[in-house]
């Protein structure tokens, strides 16, 4: 019974340890494609906080949802126009910060909570622009909190309506899902298995 005890823990350890292990490392998203562009707004005071909250503009995902973002893209290349990415993979202390802030779970997830399923390197904020770099019209600002940006607003011309229903549905068939109060914000479906991580981003 002892001998099956200590097998048992050994076996649990290590499967435990592997799990994790899978789990841990992010892809730098710009070591996969050039046909992404950049504007990290946490990475500048251009935010809703008005303050610095990361040392190099990054993007880091996990592995899996890099790949369904890669496909996404490629879907609206095809279209015409590409992914611009404004936040993903977030470490949970900058988490907390924003908590500080601005405690309203509507727009900002609970570090002493459930989190954002940014802490797990499993969500993006992202926008469309056409291939020749011009902006596309989605009737607010990235990170405005108010009706404007929720996805249930119907009030807009037929050229954001048409704009957003793109976006959407392009991120949806590639497995991420939106939430009602910002139109920017796609979690990855799958992403219960992953942990909330608080590494710092890798900046040189």
């Amino acid at each position: 019974m002892k001998l099956f005890s200590i097998l048992l823990f050994t076996f649990l350890f290590f499967s435990f340890s592997s799990e994790e292990k899978s789990q841990d490392p992010l892809v730098n998203l710009e070591t996969l494609s050039t046909e992404f562009i950049y504007e990290i707004r946490y990475a500048t005071p251009n935010n809703f906080i008005g303050e610095t909250l990361y040392d190099c503009p990054k993007c880091l995902l996990q592995p899996d949802v890099a790949e369904a973002l890669l496909k996404a893209n490629q879907y609206f290349c095809e279209k015409g126009y590409r992914i611009k990415i404004y936040d993903c993979y977030r470490p949970l202390d900058v988490q907390k910060k924003m908590w500080a802030k601005v405690p309203r779970a509507t727009y900002v997830g609970n570090p002493y909570g459930n989190g954002s399923i940014h802490n797990k390197g499993a969500a993006v904020d992202i926008t469309l622009e056409t291939l020749d770099g011009c902006y596309v019209e989605m009737g607010s600002d990235y990170d405005y909190f108010g009706r404007e940006a929720h996805i249930d607003n119907y009030n807009f011309s037929k050229e954001i309506l048409a704009n957003r229903k793109l976006l959407f549905e392009g991120m949806r068939k590639f497995g991420f899902n939106t939430i009602r109060t910002e139109w920017w914000h796609f979690s990855f479906r799958k992403n219960w298995n992953y942990k909330t991580l608080n590494v710092p981003l890798p900046c040189d």
